[in-house]
């Protein structure tokens, strides 16, 4: 004897698995109240009744979105709601974009790096602070070259000194382990001071 087939959640309905996300905003006939006050480009500003406000939206080819559903009676705005919601999208991208978190870039040393060498690192790290990173300069000892500590600590601030037009240090050079290390910070408003 065959089993009837039930599929998932037995053949009904099951709203779980079927939910849509919930609009943000209550937009045409999901606005609830038996009156509104209207606001937006071209329309005059005041309290209607729900069939009327629709009617103005669409008479504009627009939609009723409520915007503030606590108000009494809630404000509703006759808008283009898909133009409003990319408006909104794009706003949101360009604020995270704008408030990008700083990396730490580091540069590495050994006590006997060379000019050339040096040079280089310096050239990468002025650009890293010019976009606005923090520099984790470091000078690597291995084996016996700890007893060449201040040959580090001269590599480090001379490199401090190099860059002070984009960038300063946040402390004198710090020795742990078989590391010493500085780190620089982007100097704001360089090019205000370059122009005083």
């Amino acid at each position: 004897m065959a089993l009837p087939f039930r599929g998932t959640g037995g053949g009904r309905f099951n709203p779980r698995f079927n939910r849509q996300p919930e609009p943000e905003h209550r937009i045409n006939e999901k606005v609830r109240a038996l009156q509104v006050r209207l606001v937006g480009e071209n329309v005059t500003v005041g309290v209607y009744p729900l069939n009327e406000a629709l009617r103005i939206a669409r008479d504009q080819e627009m939609d009723l979105v409520e915007i503030s559903p606590n108000a009494d009676p809630p404000v509703c705005k006759v808008i283009d709601y898909k133009k409003f919601l990319y408006e909104k999208k794009r706003k949101e991208k360009e604020m995270k974009a704008n408030a990008k978190q700083s990396e730490v870039k580091e540069i590495r040393f050994t006590p006997g790096t060379d000019d050339h060498d040096f040079d280089f690192k310096a050239k990468h790290a002025e650009k890293f602070l010019q976009d606005g990173n923090k520099v984790k300069a470091y000078v690597q000892f291995k084996g016996r070259a700890i007893m060449f500590k201040e040959r580090g600590e001269l590599v480090l601030l001379k490199f401090a000194e190099r860059l002070a037009e984009v960038g300063q240090p946040e402390s004198l050079p710090k020795l742990e382990g078989k590391r010493m290390f500085l780190m620089l910070t982007p100097k704001t408003g360089k090019k205000k001071k370059e122009t005083a």
